[in-house]
């Protein structure tokens, strides 16, 4: 297969970025998105080109590390599937594709394909924690959850933090991200302690750095986790339990 390649080329943060196009006359119908641009940076290479910078890790759908905007949708043109596992085969011989880092003020471009997605770390910071007294933390099975419930919190636990939901948010917004954090807690007895504080200290944080929800659901669409929309109403209903709870004891 032969593909031309549009791909965003900046040597760094403060640099001018533009697109360069590049051609690969060696595609294969099986390769990943990935795998195509490792074949194009060994002809990069080859020519005594500097290479694209992009971000991988384990290229198993796993860590969330490898997301670019393909054509303008973050990871590719497959729904809930991360750019490590959308194929060349969902493009014909002759195509072009447009390779673009994840597009948000949230998301500061590093080089090329690579942006700081730290901001989202610090939303986690912020209270995406349970804190225990040291030596004194019960056993493990102390405290009974159903089955239910466990399996309920492992699949809001499930987000990657890729961040293709803030890219594919016309807003730049996180709240699906910080949704799942804080639902994937509230549900749990260990966290229910500091439920409020984490709930009012992760929105503040989310809302310094990233845009209100656009309520179009493109979020969802994207996400390789397939992290429902409840999760947005996740944010609206804890900030509002803390609110109500505050008032309560003040």
């Amino acid at each position: 297969m032969r593909l031309t390649l549009r791909v965003w080329r900046q040597q760094s943060a403060h640099a001018h970025g533009a697109f360069e196009t590049y051609v690969v006359t060696d595609a294969t119908p099986e390769m990943t998105l990935l795998e195509l641009l490792d074949r194009l940076n060994d002809q990069l290479v080859t020519q005594g080109v500097e290479p694209v910078a992009f971000d991988s890790d384990c290229r198993e759908g796993i860590c969330g590390c490898c997301g670019i905007d393909v054509d303008g949708s973050p990871h590719g043109p497959l729904d809930n599937t991360p750019a490590c596992e959308q194929h060349v085969r969902s493009f014909a011989d002759g195509d072009t594709l447009v390779l673009e880092p994840f597009r948000s003020a949230g998301f500061p471009v590093v080089r090329d394909l690579v942006v700081d997605r730290s901001a989202l770390d610090r939303v986690v910071q912020a209270g995406g924690y349970v804190s225990v007294d040291a030596g004194t933390a019960p056993d493990a099975d102390a405290l009974p959850v159903t089955t239910a419930t466990a399996e309920t919190a492992l699949d809001f636990a499930a987000c990657t933090g890729c961040g293709a939901c803030v890219s594919a948010c016309p807003n730049g917004s996180a709240q699906l991200f910080t949704g799942a954090r804080l639902q994937h807690l509230a549900l749990l007895p260990q966290a229910q302690q500091e439920r409020s504080a984490r709930a009012v200290a992760m929105i503040d944080e989310a809302e310094r750095s990233f845009g209100p929800c656009s309520t179009f659901g493109e979020c969802a669409i994207v996400c390789p986790a397939g992290i429902p929309l409840s999760a947005i109403a996740t944010v609206g209903r804890e900030r509002m339990r803390a609110f109500v709870l505050g008032r309560k004891r003040s």
